[in-house]
């Protein structure tokens, strides 16, 4: 039996576990949703699960739900729903269900869109949502190497606390230095992570991109031409951290204009892409409006394009670490934008933290490669700058 690797996020989950609002846990398809569920449930008195994949659970949910609760309501304190966002109907049900019963209910999903419409809007006041990455570099330790996990966690406590912060030795910074490498190269899905054959993480991964993204977003759009599709996949992959060229995307792929825009929008909500838009602090000289394209997990965007080779022989290391960097920012639920004005002085990332402490970082994979122009065109920049060096070469 696998051993199970603790989430971040179940820490916030259990805050709400004896309050009255239903719980959603989205997330990408993959990404370990069901496997902490199942988790959290054997820790539970009197809980049931079940998957909206079944399509006779699903079917009594949605035209009997009086016969649903006489099934799998009465007698329970908990109710587990799996892949929520099949129910066509599924918020107006659950809160029927939410208003008759005492039940605690929790429900998951792979799509941020369905989810929003066939649930939130009848449930206001009455669900709290949550968020589900693939692995993190943190949790990608503590699967791989909890004694590297060790040396970061005193190296972050330290640097939260004020005390003087004693630089990692060199060997150490050299093995977590291949880890995150390894990290960025095959991503954070939980299944590819704990794999330790790079050519099955590579299969995996293939495995994922074909068998459950491509087939979904085909059959979810009614989409027919593959080709097209992964035309357009593999251009974003080799735009990431570019500002997304929409006329480019249409020739490279033979989609329309409108067709790009939907595809696009639903990439976002099943949590496969991230669209970061421009910072407008001084709206007279920013002209940018399209936004840069980033991958939830790097791991898929290299089997989008077929290319795992190691970060030392990679020509496009500059922009996977930039999107690993990005990435990490995406899970930590910071605010992000890019800053960039008419004379192309840009700064990769703006974050905004949530408590009006706004940095700007640059990511680069070489040190000697940062300047500082553009921090300084940023007017009344914010600080401090950050600047990233991994793998100097």
């Amino acid at each position: 039996m696998a051993t199970y690797i603790p989430r971040k996020l179940e820490l916030s989950i259990h805050k709400f576990l004896d309050a009255p609002e239903i719980i959603a846990i989205l997330g990408a398809r993959q990404c370990g949703k069901t496997t902490m569920i199942n988790h959290l449930i054997a820790k539970l008195p009197k809980a049931i699960s079940l998957s909206f994949e079944d399509k006779k659970t699903l079917a009594l949910f949605e035209q009997a739900p009086d016969d649903f609760i006489s099934a799998h309501v009465k007698g329970n304190r908990y109710l587990f729903i799996d892949e929520f966002q099949y129910a066509k109907h599924g918020g107006k049900i659950l809160k029927y269900i939410y208003d008759r019963e005492k039940i605690k209910i929790i429900i998951s999903g792979s799509s941020a869109l369905e989810i929003t419409v066939h649930a939130v809007k009848y449930l206001v006041g009455r669900i709290v949502v949550f968020e589900l990455s693939p692995f993190d570099f943190e949790e990608w330790l503590r699967a791989k190497d909890h004694s590297m996990l060790n040396v970061l966690e005193r190296y972050k406590k330290q640097k939260k606390t004020g005390k003087s912060i004693q630089s990692i030795p060199s060997p150490v910074h050299k093995k977590l230095t291949g880890h995150y490498e390894e990290y960025i190269r095959f991503g954070g899905y939980p299944r590819v992570v704990t794999e330790e054959s790079f050519e099955r993480k590579e299969q995996l991964l293939q495995n994922i991109y074909n068998t459950y993204f491509l087939r979904e977003v085909r059959d979810v759009l009614g989409l027919i031409d593959d080709y097209k599709l992964q035309a357009l996949l593999k251009a974003l992959s080799l735009q990431v951290g570019n500002l997304i060229e929409y006329e480019e995307l249409g020739r490279l792929c033979g989609f329309s204009f409108p067709t790009i825009k939907k595809i696009l929008n639903f990439l976002e909500k099943t949590y496969v892409c991230r669209f970061i838009r421009p910072f407008y602090k001084n709206k007279r000289t920013e002209i940018v409006k399209n936004p840069k394209v980033y991958f939830f997990d790097t791991g898929l965007r290299n089997a989008t394009i077929d290319d795992f080779r190691k970060f030392s022989d990679r020509p496009d290391a500059g922009a996977l670490l930039e999107n690993g960097l990005a990435m990490e920012m995406m899970k930590k639920g910071y605010g992000i934008n890019f800053w960039r004005d008419k004379k192309q002085h840009e700064l990769d990332f703006i974050i905004n933290r949530g408590n009006q402490d706004i940095i700007a970082l640059e990511s680069k994979s070489y040190l000697k490669s940062y300047s500082s122009v553009s921090i300084s065109q940023f007017e009344n920049a914010p600080s401090p700058l950050s600047c990233l060096q991994t793998t100097p070469r």
